[in-house]
This record gives C-alpha cells, structure tokens and sequence, in this order.
C-alpha cells in the first residue's frame, strides 16, 4: 500500500464513515470492499451473485443483492444502506461488463447492455447518493474506469465507448458536485488478472464463428490469454490499495492509472499519432 499511499495527499480515517461497493462478487470489487473494511469503513457491498460474496461477512461486511440495470434493486439497497447506517461517504462504482465481438457481428442490444451497467448504472447509483452527500457538505464518489477509456483495441468497440463515457461523465460531474464539498475520482486500471478476462475471450471466439472475423478473433483471443500470466497483468489487490487510497486522500487526485503497462499505454496512447497507434494495436492481431 506505501506504493500507492506515497502519491496521495494527507488521509482521513475510515473509521465512522460508510462505503458502498459496486460488482463486489469478484475481483476489483471483491478486493476493495475488502480492504476498505480493513481501513475501518462501514462497507455495504452489493452484486447479483449474493451467494459469492458470504465470506464477506468475516470482514463485518454488510451484503445485499444489487442489479445496476434494476431500478427496484438499487433504490432498496441505498434505501437499505440509510437506514442501516444513516448515511453514504464513498460510494465506489466498480460493476461493469465487457462484450467483446467484432461491431458487424455483435447484435447492438449487447451494446446496449455495456452501456446500461457501465454507464446508466453507474449514473442512477450517483444520483441516489448525492441528495445525502450534498446535504453534509462531504462525499467521495469513485468510478472505476479503464486504461481502456484512453486507447482501443479490435473487437471491444462498445466496452471502449462505455469506458470514454464513464470518463466524460465523470468529468462534468467533479465540476457541477465540487462546490458541495464532494469529490469525483476516476481509477483507470490497466490489465488485470481476473475471470472477467477468460470470459471475455471465450465469448469473442463464440460470437466471431464462422464469420468474417472468426480467424482475427481468434488471434485476439491468444493476446488476451496473455493476461492471466502473473509477469503481464495485475491482481485485483493493487487497484483495491488504490480505490482506498483514493477514498482516505485528504485531497484525491482526479485520475489513479493503476496496473501493469498502463502508465506506458496512457503515455503512448498521448504521444503517438493515431496511425501509429493503429499499427501498433493493429501488430497485437
């Protein structure tokens, strides 16, 4: 965590404040509702696959079911967290989903459904905290993004659109929440070693078979199998270490780029002409 704790200003404790976790089933969510509990928060952690996330409770985590595309679902767990805890101090919107296919082949519903939990879940949970936050003067909201909101790659068009959004959405809401004494930080992680991953690319092959782009999907397959060696990707832990350091900053900066090679992305994606992005990501295929 020193890693981590040595770029951010001086910290608030955790003790007394509540946190709420987003897609806290597994990996980064799982990790950082872990962790935030550790630093003394009140976590609630929420996520549609409830009987994944028992051993939570260990850490004195509250758990309750969470559908980010279910307006129901999330007005009772926020109604659930108020009056249980009285009060919401960082909210960490990490549930998220990612459909990879070639943009021919993927029905514009998969689209759709990237967009409703990435970005309008994200909003609706913003939303039903903010009255409360804004009423104290104090409120940390923490979106977690990708360094896929800065480059792209072949077959994950709507994943890397719904990453852009998270960021410009964030962007405008730091400027309209500022004056209240809330803050709005963006952590972008780079590669991770994670399920999400195998499931990703085991759905790319799926949904590019017998088509057009069956042999470059399969190509990119094989680059993303790569993640899951330890030497090439991150554990969910690292981005977690950020998410509290961003939660316990005194002053959090307004971008974490957290993970292996995602500095190195960021800057070339900052430095390189488009076209010579394009070979590069181009040369992973």
């Amino acid at each position: 965590m020193s890693q981590i704790a040595s770029h951010a200003t001086p910290s608030l404790s955790g003790q007394g404040r509540v946190a709420i976790v987003t897609g806290a089933s597994s990996g980064i969510g799982r990790a950082a509702a872990i962790e935030l509990a550790e630093a003394g928060f009140d976590v609630w952690a929420g996520a549609r696959r409830t009987g994944r996330m028992a051993e939570l409770g260990q850490y004195g985590i509250k758990v309750l079911p969470l559908d980010v595309t279910d307006e129901a679902s999330m007005v009772h767990f926020v109604d659930a967290v108020l009056a249980g805890a009285g009060r919401v101090d960082v909210l960490v919107n990490n549930a998220g989903i990612c459909g990879y296919g070639a943009v021919e082949d993927l029905p514009l519903a998969e689209g759709r459904a990237q967009f409703e939990v990435n970005v309008f879940g994200m909003a609706r949970m913003i939303q039903l905290v903010l009255p409360g936050m804004r009423e104290r003067g104090d409120g940390r909201i923490i979106n977690i993004s990708s360094i896929g909101a800065k480059i792209y790659q072949p077959f994950a068009a709507w994943y890397h659109a719904s990453k852009h959004a998270v960021e410009g959405f964030s962007d405008s809401l730091r400027l309209e929440v500022r004056p209240f004494g809330i803050d709005v930080c963006l952590v972008e992680p780079g590669v991770i070693v994670s399920e999400w991953n195998q499931v990703a690319r085991k759905n790319l092959v799926e949904v590019s078979k017998g088509g057009a782009y069956e042999k470059a999907a399969r190509r990119m397959a094989r680059v993303l199998a790569l993640a899951d060696r330890r030497s090439l990707g991150s554990e969910s832990t690292l981005v977690a270490h950020t998410i509290v350091a961003a939660a316990l900053a005194g002053k959090p900066r307004t971008r974490y780029v957290v993970g292996a090679g995602a500095r190195a992305a960021v800057t070339a994606r900052r430095v390189l002409p488009d076209r010579a992005m394009d070979g590069l990501l181009g040369g992973l295929r």
